[in-house]
């Protein structure tokens, strides 16, 4: 399936990664030139450029990006608590204040607000608030939870987290967290609906999301569109319902 226009109409299939780093970051060294490129060229129809503690790449990647990709600007924000991910942001969201108030300053752009690998035990993950007994506010405050990150690879993260979007009634995303050119398109979302707009991801999120998920594998290596990588990932793929908040 060839990649959906900019500002795909409601009821449209996108191709969404909300989880991927530029050089912009300091650990990673894929220009947002050619993370864009690659993206494009794999079939993703939204990309949400997330570089640590700054949105500049993001910019870039947006200035940069051809018209069948969708670039959303976001960040990874560390808190005190843990990393967070803030989408459709104008202004960078300063780090190291509380998790709630990092929820605040990103809903105060009318951002949306993701929980990204929330039980890496390898990174700055969630699961430290659970310790720090702010777990279950701040999940009342998200709007999405990674139950796949493709970078989570040793242990039950991913387990983990998908069961904690289930339990918690939020939507699931899968994710790359790429900070390479071949990790660009190995896990991704498929949503329907309109992202151009944070309200428009928002309502996409709550009619469901169906999750591919990969690792640094030959649908990357090859450059498959992802007509093709959804077939060839068929097996490692799951569906999410998204549950209703009470």
């Amino acid at each position: 399936m060839p990649g959906l226009a900019t500002g795909a109409v409601p009821g449209q299939r996108v191709f969404a990664d909300l989880h991927c780093h530029t050089s912009a970051s300091f650990d990673s060294l894929a220009s947002p030139a050619a993370v864009v490129r690659a993206a494009a060229a794999r079939g993703l129809t939204h990309l949400a450029i997330t570089d640590h503690e700054r949105i500049g790449g993001a910019l870039a990647g947006r200035d940069a990006a051809p018209p069948e990709l969708t670039v959303i600007v976001g960040q990874e924000v560390r808190s005190q608590g843990g990393d967070l991910i803030g989408l459709y942001l104008a202004r960078p969201v300063a780090p190291g204040m509380p998790a709630l108030d990092t929820v605040q300053a990103i809903r105060e752009q009318g951002g949306v607000v993701g929980l990204p690998h929330p039980f890496d035990r390898f990174r700055s993950s969630g699961a430290r608030w659970n310790a720090g007994g702010d777990w279950h506010a701040l999940l009342e405050l998200v709007d999405y939870v990674e139950a796949y990150n493709a970078r989570v690879m040793v242990g039950d993260g991913n387990l983990r987290a998908a069961e904690l979007a289930h339990d918690a009634g939020l939507p699931a995303v899968a994710a790359t967290d790429a900070h390479t050119l071949m990790e660009v398109g190995v896990a991704y979302t498929i949503l329907h609906g309109d992202l151009s707009s944070a309200a428009g991801l928002r309502a996409a999120l709550a009619a469901g999301t169906e999750l591919v998920t990969g690792r640094a594998s030959r649908l990357v290596r090859l450059g498959m569109p992802i007509s093709k990588g959804v077939q060839w990932l068929r097996g490692n793929r799951r569906i999410q319902p998204t549950p209703a908040r009470g």
